[in-house]
């Protein structure tokens, strides 16, 4: 049996820069650019280590968006508040609701790839802070603009909301 490869230089000063940002600020953010494969995206680091708070990850927004919207989310969890799947919030956006949903585990190493520093087994929980278009229409909607749906993939299993049914208990 082959013990595991020794972590580099990158990811131990990676690994610190997490460590010193979740006991700053209580998380890091690490936000991946838009690339071939996809839409750029944004994931919190630590929530869970410092307050047993889901680690969030927001698709298709701008980093600096992005980066508000995660900070408030964690902000309002570790002082007590959860977030329902499925549930409409109007208060993190002015005129834009947003909702969550439950990530599916095998989308973690894609998309929490350096919380697993933290996390070696992929032993936390996480949620996709998910924003409609600006008219709002949510990714799964009939209506909603022509590939909107990559851009904002659902990281569920099957790729649509899984904790609720649209249009019946949720958006």
């Amino acid at each position: 049996m082959s013990s595991p490869a020794a972590p580099s230089p990158q990811d131990i000063n990676l690994r610190n820069w997490l460590l010193t940002q979740a006991e700053l600020h209580g998380h890091a953010v690490v936000s991946v650019p838009e690339d071939a494969e996809g839409a750029g995206y944004s994931f919190s680091v630590g929530a869970w280590r410092r307050f047993g708070v889901a680690e969030a990850v927001v698709l298709g927004l701008p980093e600096e968006h992005a980066k508000v919207l995660i900070h408030a989310y964690v902000d309002r969890a570790r002082k007590g508040e959860r977030f329902v799947p499925g549930r409409l919030y109007y208060d993190f956006f002015e005129g834009v609701p947003v909702t969550f949903e439950r990530v599916f585990k095998g989308f973690y190493p894609e998309f929490f790839g350096s919380a697993f520093l933290l996390y070696g087994k992929g032993d936390f929980a996480a949620l996709q802070i998910i924003v409609p278009t600006a008219e709002g229409r949510f990714p799964w909607h009939h209506d909603a603009p022509m590939g909107f749906g990559d851009w904002q993939l659902l990281l569920t299993e099957s790729g649509r909301p899984e904790s609720w049914e649209p249009g019946v208990n949720g958006p």
